[in-house]
């Protein structure tokens, strides 16, 4: 007898889901874990590009268990192999509709009509980014969004912020820890960061600061060797060699099928209220859909283990009405 066949739960046609988690990230997928392992029917409906962010990622190197590194997509193919281990069934389609003003929730996802007593929302959030050639080619090759998880692969080089921001200004901070020399590149004359923050940047004498400049091409063919830039002021134009890029120019939470319904706030992201509950009763959030300020997976896997347990506690005391 496998795992799976303990675990396994399943409601009968027509009949609604213990729980629907949307998404499939490491949230959505450690959530999955604690509530099948708790005995509750549960519901991936991963969308159609699932594993979130990492699946763009090359090596993870601060994924705790891996003491050698792990590829992003292998990562996360570990993390879906596992859940379905243990009896979770993972739908690949997006959700279309979320009905969650009636019990029970209704999802509609490719047309299909899912119900379900509970619902974790685990869409995440996606990097804005610079759409200009050589970007998307790149990334993982020289072009990343995150200086926690990729600042040591850049010991010792030269290397480009793009964003003017808290988290721009962030992320060169980090990365002067490892590369021999941090540009920012900014757009205007001066940051949106806060005051503290910017202090601290124009006190590193590791920071140099590039103002009134875009990046219109990023170039190199197996990795990053060099960007195109132009003035805005005086409308000149010239190249810089790098060994990479961080664009820190924002993220979009994927919530706006939510919209109505789930509070968010002026950026879009999910309120949260004690702990994952939203305002919603029986809906819960986890990940970067409701975090704005770690954005890590390991952070993301905590979120899901925590919205996993939250719903079986509130399964154990809700007595379904339908």
């Amino acid at each position: 007898m496998t795992d799976k066949d303990i675990f396994t739960i399943k409601p009968k046609e027509g009949e609604a889901w213990d729980v629907v988690i949307i998404g499939s990230g490491p949230a959505a997928l450690t959530a999955a874990i604690y509530t099948t392992r708790g005995a509750a029917s549960t519901l991936i409906l991963g969308g159609e590009s699932w594993g979130g962010q990492l699946m763009l990622t090359t090596t993870v190197d601060n994924f705790p268990g891996f003491p050698d590194g792990i590829q992003g997509p292998d990562l996360m193919n570990l993390m879906r192999k596992q859940a379905e281990r243990f009896g979770a069934e993972f739908v690949q389609k997006n959700v279309e509709t979320a009905d969650l003003g009636k019990k029970p929730f209704e999802l509609i996802a490719d047309g299909k009509k899912y119900l379900s007593r509970t619902v974790i929302i685990s869409t995440g959030a996606s990097d804005k980014w610079l759409a200009i050639p050589g970007e998307k080619e790149l990334v993982g090759r020289g072009v990343s969004t995150c200086a926690p998880c990729d600042a040591p692969f850049f010991k010792n080089k030269k290397v480009a912020v793009i964003g003017g921001g808290d988290s721009a200004l962030t992320e060169a901070l980090v990365l002067t820890k490892y590369a021999t020399e941090v540009f920012i590149i900014h757009r205007r004359d001066q940051f949106r960061a806060s005051a503290a923050m910017q202090q601290k940047v124009l006190d590193n004498k590791n920071i140099k600061i590039l103002w009134n400049t875009e990046v219109t091409e990023i170039v190199g063919k197996d990795k990053v060797e060099k960007i195109l830039i132009k003035s805005n002021k005086e409308n000149t134009s010239g190249e810089m060699v790098l060994d990479g890029v961080f664009v820190a120019i924002g993220h979009v939470p994927e919530s706006r099928v939510f919209k109505g319904h789930i509070e968010l706030d002026e950026k879009g992201y999910i309120k949260v209220n004690d702990h994952t509950k939203t305002n919603i009763e029986g809906v819960f959030v986890a990940g970067e859909v409701h975090d704005q300020h770690y954005k890590q997976a390991i952070t993301t896997a905590g979120f899901g283990c925590m919205a996993g347990m939250d719903v079986l506690r509130y399964l154990d005391k809700s007595v379904p009405s339908w």
